[in-house]
């Protein structure tokens, strides 16, 4: 998990806006799946994760519902519209652009926050939820299978290399 996060800021910090936000519109799908019973995610436990571990820093400006859909129309669509949104669309300006912050404004109709603060509010929520979940039992279980990188290989498919499985 944390090398997860690890890449997450290492894009942010070489510009790599679009991987960096694609991984952190993943991460409470994979924490919600890794909570539950089944291991599997789901649009509510996307929703109730994202409102207890990032939505209050938005101060009502982005719900865990509004996330999810913004979520969907971009990983599925490559758009940051989607049609039951609260939002036309979803903006960020580039942080090189500018030394200006646009974070948490409404203009017109679209919302526009800051891809860093973003991105490390959802770092962020996912540190505080793993150091309440990381010793539970369903955590283990389901982090089990949760994809990670084996730097000696994983027996008895690839061995003495690095694998990502």
């Amino acid at each position: 998990m944390k090398n997860i996060l690890n890449q997450i800021q290492k894009g942010l910090e070489t510009n790599l806006y679009y991987l960096s936000l694609f991984v952190s519109l993943s991460m409470p799908d994979i924490c919600g799946a890794i909570e539950s019973q089944n291991g599997e995610a789901s649009g509510k436990k996307y929703a109730d994760w994202f409102d207890k571990y990032v939505a209050p820093k938005y101060n009502g400006f982005l719900s865990g519902d509004d996330c999810y859909k913004f979520r969907c129309s971009l990983i599925h669509q490559g758009s940051s519209q989607h049609p039951k949104s609260n939002y036309s669309r979803v903006l960020f300006v580039e942080p090189s652009s500018t030394t200006n912050i646009f974070h948490k404004l409404i203009m017109n109709d679209a919302l526009n926050i800051d891809v860093h603060i973003f991105c490390n509010d959802i770092v962020a929520g996912v540190n505080d939820w793993l150091q309440k979940v990381e010793n539970s039992e369903l955590y283990k279980i389901n982090y089990d299978k949760f994809m990670r990188r084996y730097p000696n290989g994983l027996k008895p498919y690839i061995v003495g290399v690095p694998v990502i499985g």
